[in-house]
């Protein structure tokens, strides 16, 4: 049986930028490994099988994995996969979908224009979890000297919004771009059962390169098959814990870009927006653009 498929790039407005995505429609019928088997073949970040609901109320089941795994949830695969699905629906751009994923189901809000928009309401909010205070073993990890980990009260946090992350706050550009992920080194101190089990370090300074910008990140994954990211909603979403808990957000909503994968040669910009109440995070949502940039038919 041939199944659609289709590359998307996520988190840009630009073709051959972010970070691209393959949608793999009408998944029926494949099993976990021939899900793992594919993923491997198109060797992406992450690619998104989309199936038919278990709910009649929502709009489409998704299955998510890395070239090292399965995820239970996913930003550019989320923004990516509804505004695939939206397009060869061939209906209005401008509307409310619910794709279920393992986190739980995801609401999404999708809208036209020149470039398609989408942006999802986290499906959970980021929980705090206690991180490795070793900031000497973190630094060697990355390259960087331990003077560099840390700015303004900002220090190394973890967080998980459905996958967790090692938040790890980056002196400025100079530093962020010169970080070199020693693998060895990061497993020794982060060890793990399955790769899937490891953390991921996920950089950020204030100083960015788009004047727009709130924050410059990078991410790193070579355990699960990614050496880095050029757009990491997921870690985004975690992120959006850090951010609240450093910079002290107001009551209602916040907003900023996060720009990641300019080390890359793949910019992205991802918008996050935290809505704060009662000096807590009473929702948060992803945002960000994507294009097709091709299509064909997997004869597998």
């Amino acid at each position: 049986m041939s199944r659609a498929y289709a590359v998307y790039d996520v988190f840009t407005d630009t073709a051959l930028a972010g970070n691209p995505l393959a949608v793999v429609f009408e998944a029926e019928g494949l099993d976990d490994a021939a899900m793992a088997r594919i993923a491997r073949e198109f060797n992406l970040s992450e690619t998104i099988f989309l199936l038919p609901p278990d709910n009649s109320a929502h709009t489409c089941a998704a299955r998510i994995f890395m070239p090292g795994g399965e995820l239970p949830f996913a930003g550019h695969p989320t923004v990516g996969g509804a505004i695939a699905l939206a397009e060869r629906d061939g209906g209005p751009l401008d509307r409310l979908i619910v794709i279920e994923e393992k986190v739980g189901p995801v609401r999404v809000a999708l809208h036209g224009g020149a470039v398609a928009y989408a942006e999802f309401d986290l499906p959970r909010l980021p929980e705090a979890h206690e991180p490795v205070l070793d900031v000497g073993a973190v630094a060697a990890a990355l390259g960087l000297s331990p003077n560099e980990i840390g700015f303004e009260n900002h220090r190394i946090s973890q967080w998980s919004a459905g996958v967790p992350y090692l938040c790890v706050p980056v002196a400025d550009l100079d530093a962020i771009g010169r970080a070199r992920f020693d693998e060895a080194s990061w497993l020794s101190h982060f060890p793990g059962e399955e790769p899937l089990d490891v953390l991921c370090p996920y950089l950020y300074c204030r100083q960015t390169v788009a004047h727009d910008a709130g924050f410059h990140t990078r991410m790193f994954g070579p355990h699960h098959g990614i050496p880095e990211d050029a757009a990491t909603g997921s870690a985004a979403a975690a992120f959006a814990g850090a951010v609240h808990l450093f910079d002290g957000l107001s009551e209602g909503p916040n907003a900023c870009w996060i720009e990641q994968g300019v080390e890359m040669g793949r910019p992205s910009r991802i918008r996050l927006e935290i809505t704060g109440r009662n000096g807590a995070i009473d929702a948060a949502r992803i945002g960000g653009h994507a294009i097709k940039v091709a299509e064909g038919r997997l004869l597998v």
